[in-house]
């Protein structure tokens, strides 16, 4: 077994255990994949300001998210066919999440079904839901959520329409999978990960599947996809299901400021800025550059997380210093399922929180809590400069 320390280790073997179809599913952006190159770039841009001489024991990186306990302000991002990339993705993903003391959400768009996770796990995990026209389905799945005794609810606002994903579509991944002579081709010589997906039942999508009228079986799912999301997405809509769930609610997929207050009106517990990992509108900014202007306009009304971009702790440490009160990780944990299933997850996250609390302590925190901009080096003009 190589030496794990980054999660570029895990990128590597990952790449290397999964079809090429669901490596390129999660690797890559939407058109020329500017936006999702650059999600990761700008962090680059930001430095970290060391300081010496400063009492550095008793380190801490527990915090909360949405009033929840957390052992660090990372959360497991929602990643629609996770059970694709290694056999029961979700559960797996889901119990390293428990055992390491950060939130799981699950995505719609899943493998395992919601009941099926919490089957599986013993603590509360969240849910991430569409916009989709069906109120009778929307309804169901919020009670179904409710059921499993799922402690948050995170609404993706940014999949009115689908971005267009070159690499997708070349490789014929779809709702199901269109499958090739190239893509089977692949898949035989992905030994482990051909084995444990002839040892599971869960091979299509659990929430959809026998839960969305007219959908009985995969073959039809295609359909009810094309025309499931609403294109006539509005606020309004949204708070139509604001009054369908109850519990604590996130609103997944904002970058721009007067959005921010939108989300705020509608009774949001938290927004995440995201621009849906660069998979959606290519030539968008970055998460990390639309994050301080929305931290201006809504920052200290409403708990503000940022994904899209992370790969490592001192990522978390440069988003927290800016404002951020968590984070979502969703490439970097899928890496480490793609290559150990459970193990890589939890060694995922065992690397961010290490980076993250050995950079806090050199730059002279001792809790997650304190960090601000203070830390940071910002350059001039870091969120652009762009004409009126």
């Amino acid at each position: 077994m190589p030496v794990i320390t980054n999660i570029d280790d895990l990128k590597r073997l990952y790449q290397r255990r999964v079809p090429r179809m669901f490596y390129d599913y999660c690797e890559s952006g939407s058109w020329t994949e500017q936006t999702f190159r650059e999600n990761t770039t700008d962090f680059d841009q930001i430095r970290l300001r060391q300081r010496v001489a400063m009492d550095m024991t008793g380190r801490s990186t527990a915090s909360q998210m949405i009033g929840q306990d957390v052992a660090m302000p990372v959360a497991l991002a929602p990643v629609g066919l996770t059970g694709m990339q290694h056999a029961d993705g979700e559960i797996k993903a889901a119990r390293a999440a428990e055992k390491f003391g950060v939130p799981y959400t699950l995505s719609t768009m899943s493998i395992c079904s919601i009941e099926d996770v919490a089957e599986h796990t013993s603590k509360p995990f969240w849910l991430q839901v569409y916009t989709l026209k069906d109120d009778d389905f929307m309804q169901r799945l919020f009670d179904r959520a409710k059921d499993a005794k799922c402690s948050a609810a995170v609404i993706t606002v940014d999949l009115q329409l689908l971005g267009q994903r070159h690499k997708d579509l070349k490789n014929g991944l779809s709702a199901p999978p269109k499958l090739t002579v190239k893509s089977v081709s692949n898949m035989m010589t992905k030994v482990q990960w051909g084995l444990g997906m002839l040892g599971t039942k869960r091979r299509f999508f659990g929430n959809i599947v026998g839960h969305a009228k007219g959908v009985k079986d995969p073959s039809s799912l295609g359909d009810w996809t094309n025309e499931s999301f609403d294109q006539a997405l509005d606020w309004d809509r949204i708070r139509e299901f604001r009054k369908m769930w109850d519990g604590p609610l996130i609103i997944k997929g904002i970058l721009d400021a007067e959005d921010a207050k939108q989300a705020l009106n509608v009774g949001a517990d938290a927004i995440i800025v995201s621009n849906h990992g660069g998979r959606q509108l290519d030539g968008a900014l970055s998460s990390i550059k639309s994050l301080p202007a929305i931290m201006d306009a809504v920052g200290d009304k409403i708990e503000v997380h940022l994904d899209s971009g992370i790969r490592s702790g001192q990522d978390v440490l440069k988003a927290l210093s800016m404002g951020a009160k968590g984070t979502y990780i969703g490439r970097a944990y899928i890496y480490g399922l793609g290559a150990m299933g459970e193990a890589g997850v939890t060694k995922s996250l065992e690397v961010i929180h290490k980076e993250l609390e050995l950079s806090m302590g050199l730059c002279g925190v001792r809790s997650v809590e304190n960090l601000s901009r203070d830390n940071l080096l910002i350059p001039q003009g870091f969120e652009g400069r762009w004409q009126d």
